[in-house]
């Protein structure tokens, strides 16, 4: 028994429509720095030490093209105010799961005292990352 064509079309139009809508909201969310508020803090040891003003923390895994350009866009951020750490999502996988890391490169922007204050899911866009730390300076 074969069904009405229309219908059959209707529903790949339908389908096409919503991956179509579905990548442009994930693309257009891809790499924005949000803030945080009222999230979980990480301690000093989870991450192997704190910055003075800010912790820079990148969730990536080894398939990950992706998190080779976060690495590279990261590691000039990294200096006596600010500490960059790259963590493997599947060896800290306990931490990737109580802080809903689902995707990588993930990156969190901790302030001093290990407060998660800044959130990216993909390769962050580096003037938004820089205005999120410079406000950390002010706040300090």
């Amino acid at each position: 028994m074969t069904g009405d064509p229309l219908v059959g079309l209707a529903v790949v139009v339908a389908v096409l429509a919503l991956a179509t809508v579905a990548g442009v909201v994930r693309a257009r969310r891809s790499g924005r720095v949000r803030a945080v508020v009222g999230a979980d803090a990480l301690a000093a040891h989870e991450v192997g030490g704190l910055g003075r003003r800010a912790t820079v923390v990148q969730f990536s895994s080894v398939a990950c093209s992706p998190c080779r350009a976060t690495r590279v866009l990261l590691a000039p951020l990294d200096d006596e105010d600010v500490r960059v750490v790259e963590l493997d999502a599947e060896e800290h996988l306990a931490l990737t799961r109580r802080l809903s890391v689902l995707r990588t490169p993930t990156v969190l922007v901790l302030d001093a005292a290990g407060r998660v204050v800044h959130r990216v899911s993909g390769v962050p866009r580096l003037p938004e990352l820089r205005a999120g730390l410079d406000a950390l300076r002010v706040a300090a």
